[in-house]
């Protein structure tokens, strides 16, 4: 199947790979299929790109990759409505916003966004956790490097 893309154009999909959430995500209740793209080879950025509107695209990562001592607790709603069995069919992505320069982007660790890998099925939750918000920078260091100048 081909679909028209934000960051990449025409692209051919596998339909077997469309996530499906049941609710949309927050502000897009109307996208319900969603596909996770690679950004490029070699990176830890993907994209979550909805399959019915090209426009509607999210760059995402995965929180471990950047933040070593993230923890979301899912809900046993969660895990009843995502059909989730194991551990291991959970794969977990949080939602950046892109800033200018690149060293500005912030990761929302409240809300990450929850796929059973495995029924290709997936949520947005909510983290009640009070050292989590919605914008947190990926990288720091550089963050701090360019307030001071």
């Amino acid at each position: 199947m081909k679909i028209d893309t934000k960051y990449f154009g025409e692209k051919e999909i596998n339909e077997d790979k469309i996530i499906l959430f049941d609710n949309g995500l927050p502000a897009f209740e109307n996208e319900k299929k969603f596909i996770v793209l690679p950004f490029g080879e070699g990176t830890p950025f993907y994209i979550l790109q909805s399959v019915q509107t090209k426009d509607v695209a999210f760059v995402i990562v995965n929180p471990f990759d950047f933040f070593g001592d993230y923890q979301a607790k899912l809900t046993d709603a969660t895990i009843e409505q995502l059909h989730i069995k194991k551990e291991e069919d959970v794969a977990l992505f949080v939602i950046l916003t892109v800033q200018e320069p690149f060293s500005k982007t912030t990761a929302n660790l409240q809300g990450p966004v929850v796929i059973n890998a495995n029924k290709q099925k997936g949520k947005q939750i909510f983290l009640s956790d009070p050292n989590y918000g919605l914008k947190h920078f990926l990288f720091p260091q550089e963050a701090k490097v360019g307030q001071e100048g």
